[in-house]
């Protein structure tokens, strides 16, 4: 009877490795109440962006800091708004100490970017958010087109980001150049669009951009994009557009 309940208990589970989404937080700061502030805000910019995704904190720059790092305070701020701290990496080895020690997990350091290789998608969305403390990073194979409409009736200015989960979103005023706007579905901007936009954030291959003046730092559609790198012709540049996907072709079009 023994050797049976061993040997159940050997196999009532299987261990195997898995790859999460994640939401990496870049933190700059060791002031925890500035963190907290300049969360908010920023929160309070793209509302709904965060569901309960886990975390993982990252102390690159701050490495060389002698200051304290307040951990639990930082872990009660992300939890109050969505999140699931779950790690930490890049600090100093003070610094992971008391990361574990406020029951964060040690993670291996991110591996160092590659110059000569051309950004995917996630690469660029995770610069943008660098600007502003909060690092997105997620693989998501499976085309999520939504229902539902966000409007944004306010400038966006540089640092700025909107997204619009499961849904299209509609901009009724100026993406300033620096500033970012991703939807799961299609982007629509009644004004200047002089940002970023990514549509089709989730796989959705049929997802478009509308602008009413089109001058946009990186247009993206379904992981397929294309930057100021690349001019636009004249017939769009400033001028009523629309981008869509072809194939994995990009094509940049004058709306009538």
């Amino acid at each position: 009877m023994a050797l049976t309940t061993a040997a159940q208990a050997r196999t009532s589970f299987d261990l195997k490795s898995a790859s999460l989404p994640v939401v990496a937080v870049l933190l700059k700061t060791t002031d925890a109440a500035q963190f907290a502030a300049d969360l908010a805000e920023r929160v309070a910019d793209a509302p709904g962006f965060f569901d309960n995704d886990p975390v993982l904190i990252d102390l690159a720059p701050v490495r060389e800091s002698e200051d304290t790092i307040d951990f639990a305070s930082i872990v009660a701020e992300l939890r109050r708004h969505s999140t699931l701290p779950v790690a930490v990496r890049g600090g100093s080895p003070a610094q992971m100490d008391a990361a574990r020690a406020a029951g964060l997990a040690a993670a291996p350091d991110a591996p160092p970017a590659r110059a000569e290789a051309p950004a995917p998608v996630q690469e660029v969305v995770r610069e943008v958010i660098r600007e502003v403390e909060v690092e997105v990073v997620r693989e998501v194979q499976v085309p999520m087109p939504g229902p539902g409409t966000v409007v944004v009736d306010k400038p966006l200015r540089s640092g700025q980001q909107v997204y619009a989960r499961g849904a299209d979103l509609v901009v009724m005023a100026v993406v300033s150049f620096g500033a970012e706007v991703i939807a799961d579905g299609n982007i629509h901007v009644y004004a200047p669009l002089r940002g970023r936009a990514i549509a089709g954030a989730r796989g959705n291959t049929e997802a478009r951009i509308f602008s009413t003046c089109l001058e946009p730092q990186l247009v993206s559609i379904a992981g397929i994009y294309r930057t100021t790198e690349t001019e636009l012709p004249a017939e769009v540049r400033g001028k009523p557009a629309q981008v869509r996907l072809e194939g994995e072709k990009l094509l940049i079009e004058p709306l009538a």
